[in-house]
């Protein structure tokens, strides 16, 4: 059996449980290989703009069994809502356990103080009838992600590089119609007018670590991207915020467990 990898906190979102797109194989391997004190999702976790009983996998359920059981074995695990899941704003500051939903956090880290929540406040997109034309656009966007693997099928088979579909539309997209004015710019200002030293937000399926800067102050922007296309999630451990970029050669390394102590696994898995 291998030995977990300790964090003092993991941010995960956009994961978007109950869709085609979802990699949620892949993220309950990930979880499975971790212990966070401080697990937070930030949104987005279960689509519920597309639901679909006809279409909750076995491995969909078992991410949700698997967060429940890291709670319940001491992780304290913090729902933040977003725009797909929003049906659960009705329950903010419910409390079950070491479990609770809240609609945006502020957490003291090792005295840098961090101001956390989705991040679709931002968005225009899910006002009035346009919230209507983006739950469509979740349906089709659902259909680009099944032509897409079929796609990278043949691309790999002729022994060529993946593809994706979707950034290349939502790049096309973002030049020719804004929903967000700049929502790393917006999310920014806000936190330093509000003094926080961090922000982390998630929606947008851009994961991010930069410092910005305006004549106000100073505050580190972090986005954890998505478990989609991306398949990344934020960590913190020893004072220091990092992505984490799962790929094919993770599992790999931490079922060879016998071969590598967990500072040389790490390394590897940073460096592929």
């Amino acid at each position: 059996m291998y030995s977990k990898r300790e964090l003092q906190v993991l941010v995960i979102s956009d994961v978007h449980l109950g869709t085609f797109g979802c990699h949620a194989k892949e993220l309950l391997h990930y979880l499975k290989s971790v212990n966070p004190q401080t697990l937070i999702l930030n949104g987005d976790i279960i689509d519920m703009w597309n639901f679909s009983k006809n279409y909750f996998p076995a491995s969909h359920m078992d991410v949700l069994r698997q967060i429940m059981k890291m709670a319940s074995h001491g992780s304290k695990v913090y729902y933040i809502t977003g725009n797909h899941d929003e049906m659960l704003r009705k329950y903010t500051d419910l409390q079950l356990g070491n479990l609770e939903i809240v609609d945006k956090l502020v957490l003291d880290i090792d005295g840098k103080k961090t101001w956390i929540f989705h991040g679709d406040v931002f968005d225009s997109s899910i006002k009035g009838y346009a919230k209507i034309l983006a739950k469509l656009g979740g349906k089709g966007y659902d259909l680009l992600i099944l032509i897409n693997r079929f796609i990278n099928w043949l691309l790999q088979l002729f022994g060529q590089e993946k593809m994706s579909l979707s950034k290349k539309v939502k790049d096309g997209v973002k030049k020719a119609v804004s929903f967000v004015s700049d929502f790393e710019s917006t999310a920014a200002e806000l936190a330093i007018e509000k003094e926080y030293d961090h922000v982390i937000c998630g929606h947008i399926h851009m994961p991010q670590i930069k410092n910005v800067s305006n004549d106000k102050g100073t505050v580190t922007y972090m986005n954890s991207g998505d478990w989609i296309e991306n398949l990344t999630s934020l960590e913190y451990n020893n004072g220091c915020w990092q992505i984490f970029s799962y790929d094919q050669n993770y599992l790999d390394l931490i079922y060879q467990k016998e071969y590598f102590d967990q500072e040389d696994i790490v390394a590897k898995i940073l460096a592929s």
